[in-house]
């Protein structure tokens, strides 16, 4: 029953529309105006939802210039809430954390290896552990030895004798 009330309503209005002069119509629209600008400056600032400023976004751009620097929302607002969502969106963590980390016990074995065979380069070590069942890369077992201190081969040999 008040959906059919609705109805008819917006119907009667629009009929009335119809029917009024353009000066009555643009004596409406003034006082609208001046009716928002009292609640403007009687109501706090609204806090708006990202839906609402997407809203207020995608309908500013078919507002004619004049009418778009008095309302509630100014092109420079809309500046404003361009920059934020461009840097939200680049401030985004990566999918993952990477890699996980190589256990403990490889890295034992790659350092082991090379203390104990000083000639072996990073290809052999990894061919060693490749036999022995660790899936590793040369850069890897590289990466390896630095962080612990060991040098590369020809500098291991030359150390130990």
């Amino acid at each position: 029953m008040r959906l059919l009330y609705l109805i008819f309503c917006r119907l009667l209005g629009c009929f009335l529309l119809l029917g009024r002069s353009a000066p009555a119509n643009n004596a409406k629209i003034l006082a609208l105006r001046h009716e928002v600008a009292v609640l403007r400056r009687q109501i706090e600032r609204p806090r708006l939802s990202w839906a609402d400023r997407a809203v207020l976004s995608a309908l500013a751009r078919h507002l004619p210039s004049a009418l778009r620097r008095h309302r509630l929302v100014t092109p420079g607002t809309l500046l404003a809430w361009h920059r934020r969502l461009v840097r939200w969106k680049w401030r985004q963590t990566a999918v993952g954390p990477g890699r996980p980390p190589l256990p403990e016990e490889t890295v034992a074995l790659i350092q082991s290896l090379a203390r104990e065979n000083p000639t072996w380069g990073y290809v052999r070590i990894q061919g060693v552990l490749r036999r022995l069942g660790h899936r590793v890369a040369a850069a890897t077992v590289r990466r390896v030895l630095r962080r612990s201190g060991l040098p590369p081969a020809p500098q291991r040999a030359s150390q130990q004798t």
